[in-house]
């Protein structure tokens, strides 16, 4: 009986931990959404908005590669449970582009401070690169691999803006654009690899009261 129950209890241990870690990594996510839905102006206290910035994306960094690496990749691995782009449909795991989307909207739902995603080999229009800003801070950040940095106006409001290179942290980040039917079309010669700087995570920070 006792050696039933070791056997049984070491072939869900790896399960168990495995889903522990996605409940940690979804959780954590709403801690993103918490900080973001703050106002500029009482996150930063007297910080400059450089300072700010950089800390909201040590937040949103550290998640994505928390659900993109250790949940989405290690269940996949595991044979455990995948993500699909139809996941509420495949009963999956949402990708991480799109669990990343979902908590940017409901971070600026009501709040003029917003976070997303942004690139030129975007799968989804919406997320092209279409301001001056955005089109000159990714020019900089795929030619530096730096975060590109400064102010400007959008409708009217005053915003410091910042985007930082979003780099491919595991298989699971590039299996999805690779394999892509649209991206096969669109982009066929654009092959992504881990470690490769897909787009640019963009922060705007409003400094009107």
């Amino acid at each position: 009986m006792i050696h039933r129950l070791s056997q049984y209890y070491r072939r869900i241990k790896l399960p168990l931990r495995l889903i522990t870690l996605m409940i940690l990594g979804v959780a954590s996510w709403f801690v993103v959404v918490s900080c973001a839905t703050l106002d500029a102006q009482q996150m930063g206290g007297n910080l400059p908005p450089d300072l700010v910035s950089d800390y909201i994306y040590r937040i949103i960094k550290s998640e994505r590669t928390i659900y993109g690496k250790y949940v989405v990749q290690r269940l996949k691995d595991e044979n455990i449970v995948r993500a699909s782009e139809h996941w509420q449909q495949d009963k999956a795991l949402p990708l991480p582009a799109q669990m990343f989307r979902m908590t940017s909207e409901l971070a600026s739902e009501n709040s003029p401070f917003s976070y997303g995603a942004i690139s030129p080999w975007s799968l989804n229009e919406n997320n092209l690169p279409n301001s001056e800003f955005e089109k000159k801070a990714m020019e900089n950040i795929l030619a530096t691999g730096l975060p590109y940095k400064d102010f400007q106006v959008k409708d009217g409001k005053k915003y410091y803006s910042a985007l930082y290179p979003d780099k491919a942290v595991s298989a699971a980040c590039i299996d999805c654009h690779n394999q892509h039917p649209s991206h096969k079309q669109r982009y066929p010669q654009k092959v992504f690899k881990v470690g490769d700087v897909m787009g640019g995570i963009l922060i705007n920070l409003p400094l009107d009261p």
